[in-house]
């Protein structure tokens, strides 16, 4: 039994090299390579009862990326199976994909062994993601739930919602009758408590809890 296949990304080199290793494989039929997301979509519409298998996609791309290409296609047919390749790592990224029932996820770094076997899989009926791309979204989930664990009291709250909107050390140690000092702890407490870099990870954290308006 062939399976169809499509392959779209905008690097034309990768784009050989994965139609090359597919083609050598009697069990794998390329049915159409593209090097935008916006192709590929037309291309479902205008053909609903193909019957497609796989479709393996690049993150970033022109028009429409993998991104919203995945969720795309699993509106349309949550039968055809999705297999992202791309070098980011992003966290936010892979989240979002897998809520949008991405089947599988590799670096494009990996070997042809990997590749092939994580087609198979994904074909079989199963998901398949790299060590690479389990362990960052592990710890991101790991991370996040710590974070989102974290208790603040009022004043923390208080301290980090003035942070977000760019009020100074001088200016919050004012607003809120305490000294400059006092402010530093707060700070660097916050930082440590809440797992962020920097202010800028403060500021984001402020958003996600909604102390303040994006």
């Amino acid at each position: 039994m062939k399976h169809n296949l499509i392959i779209v990304d905008d690097h034309k080199m990768f784009l050989e090299g994965l139609l090359s290793i597919l083609d050598a494989k009697k069990e794998y039929n390329i049915v159409l390579t593209a090097r935008d997301g916006k192709h590929i979509i037309k291309y479902l519409e205008i053909n609903p009862t193909e019957n497609i298998d796989l479709i393996i996609t690049d993150i970033s791309m022109p028009e429409v990326d993998g991104i919203s290409l995945n969720k795309k296609i699993k509106e349309k047919n949550k039968k055809i199976k999705t297999l992202v390749m791309s070098m980011h790592e992003d966290p936010t990224m892979i989240d979002r994909l897998i809520e949008d029932d991405v089947d599988g996820y590799l670096h494009k770094n990996t070997e042809k062994k990997e590749f092939l076997n994580a087609v198979e899989t994904i074909l079989n009926g199963e998901k398949y993601f790299s060590k690479e791309i389990k362990n960052i979204y592990i710890q991101n989930k790991f991370t996040k739930q710590k974070s989102e664990d974290v208790k603040l009291t009022q004043r923390e709250i208080d301290v980090i919602t003035l942070i977000a909107q760019e009020y100074t050390t001088t200016e919050i140690a004012e607003k809120l009758f305490l000294s400059k000092h006092t402010i530093e702890s707060y700070r660097k407490n916050l930082i440590a408590k809440l797992n962020v870099r920097n202010l800028a990870g403060l500021t984001k954290y402020a958003l996600k809890m909604k102390y303040i308006k994006p």
